[in-house]
């Protein structure tokens, strides 16, 4: 009998994949942190004897090179990406024995990459499960846009032949395994459900019941933004990750922190945006722990530049160094953890600002000195809108603060996170600041002007 367990990586909306008999097993896109990987092995009694990618990833660090390092495993990478250590190069066709009677066989299926490979689970020589990575996903496919932009129309075009191989060429019962597509910016529409076969694939992924000119328009034109992050991803897979070091960074005290800060380095602080409202170190930004952590902040801040995380706890401060490593934030300049009153010098005060709803905001909106600020992104916004307000996405926020008009700014998104996120950044530049923390359905029924777009 053969096993896949399932390897979540909620914060990046991806999944890692271990599968195996009785006595090893193929560890299929592991994330960087690659304890978890080894773990499950553990509780399987498993030895993991190969390490596979399914294509070079441009959303997070992969763990595929330490994680062979340290089992010992065969590292199987496709043939054609281009990467500068050793590896065992795949082709189109080529099989590996896992363990007695599974094999896994390598299927080219370009588009999200050039190089794009899925494995196919084979048990006694039937198809039990397809590793389909960025290929096929729930209901859509991986998006063909994050290599180069003259290759995007080309890309799409493989992905739809891509998506159609896997269903010609496996039952309709296999499942299907994808990498991507559970809130990831590496897939190309919204997945619905969490579980999935070929079959079910067929009656329903947009790539397998539109023709190929009227996939690839429909894909084109809804394609979002891309976080600014993924353009350093793909290098460091290429060359190689280094393993990653999780233990507690140097801890910083009111005085070290105030330096920071001094010196326009990012001073972070992950606690809920309840709490940070209330109040917080004058001058920091809030990305909540327990929110898309590594996507916004790997997204906003300049890369290279210096982090500091404050924590309320030592186990809040590992969860969030662990979310950061997969995406190649490596070690916090520093970091500190309690109370904000213990991170400020004693007498000085803490920043604070108000939190608000839909219904706060119509009965301030429209009105002279208000602001309503929509940082949702473009996609989000043609489907409806405040009128009169002033859009800029997070994402580009901390560049455009200038931006801004003047008077008491009222931000929201569509349900609370990024909104901190901006109030945070808009509060550490000295604006007065309101932050929306409701879900933007309520403003439909709160008497603001909305118009579809």
């Amino acid at each position: 009998m053969f096993f896949v367990d399932t390897i979540e990586v909620t914060g990046l909306g991806n999944r890692s994949y271990l599968a195996g008999g009785e006595r090893t097993a193929v560890a299929v896109d592991p994330p960087r942190d690659v304890d978890r990987v080894l773990a499950a092995a553990a509780r399987r009694g498993v030895r993991i004897s190969h390490v596979v990618e399914t294509h070079i990833h441009n959303d997070y660090v992969t763990g595929g090179l330490d994680l062979a390092r340290i089992t010992g495993a065969a590292y199987l990478v496709p043939a054609g990406a281009g990467v500068s250590f050793a590896r065992i190069p795949v082709h189109d066709g080529d099989r590996t024995v896992i363990d007695t009677g599974l094999v896994l066989r390598a299927l080219a299926t370009p588009g999200h990459t050039p190089h794009h490979t899925a494995y196919v689970l084979e048990e006694l020589g039937t198809a039990v499960a397809a590793f389909t990575g960025g290929s096929l996903l729930i209901g859509t496919v991986g998006r063909p846009d994050l290599v180069e932009p003259r290759l995007t129309e080309s890309l799409a075009r493989a992905q739809h032949a891509s998506a159609h191989r896997l269903a010609t060429e496996l039952p309709d019962g296999a499942a299907v395994l994808p990498t991507h597509g559970f809130g990831s910016f590496c897939s190309a529409g919204r997945a619905e459900g969490n579980e999935t076969t070929i079959g079910k694939e067929k009656a329903s992924n947009e790539a397998l019941t539109q023709d190929v000119d009227t996939f690839v328009t429909r894909m084109l034109a809804g394609l979002d933004d891309v976080p600014a992050y993924y353009a350093h991803m793909a290098p460091a897979n290429s060359a190689g990750p280094t393993p990653v070091d999780l233990t507690t960074p140097a801890i910083a005290d009111a005085a070290e922190i105030a330096a920071r800060l001094a010196a326009g380095e990012w001073v972070v602080d992950l606690r809920n945006r309840i709490a940070f409202a209330e109040g917080h170190v004058t001058g920091t930004y809030n990305f909540e722990a327990d929110g898309q952590l590594a996507t916004y902040l790997a997204w906003l801040i300049p890369w290279g530049k210096p982090v500091t995380l404050l924590a309320e706890s030592a186990e809040q401060l590992a969860h969030a160094q662990r979310e950061l490593v997969r995406v190649g934030i490596d070690r916090p300049a520093a970091a500190a953890t309690g109370e904000p009153s213990a991170w400020t010098a004693e007498g000085d005060a803490l920043a604070a600002f108000p939190r608000a709803t839909f219904a706060d905001l119509a009965g301030r909106h429209p009105a002279k000195g208000v602001v309503a600020l929509d940082v949702r992104r473009a996609c989000e916004r043609a489907a409806g809108y405040i009128e009169g307000s002033v859009h800029i996405p997070l994402h580009t926020l901390h560049r455009r603060l200038d931006e801004v008009p003047p008077g008491e700014v009222w931000v929201h998104c569509a349900g609370g996170m990024r909104a901190a996120i901006a109030a945070s950044l808009l509060d550490a530049a000295g604006r007065d600041v309101v932050a929306v923390d409701d879900s933007f359905p309520a403003a439909y029924t709160t008497g603001l002007c909305l118009r579809t777009a």
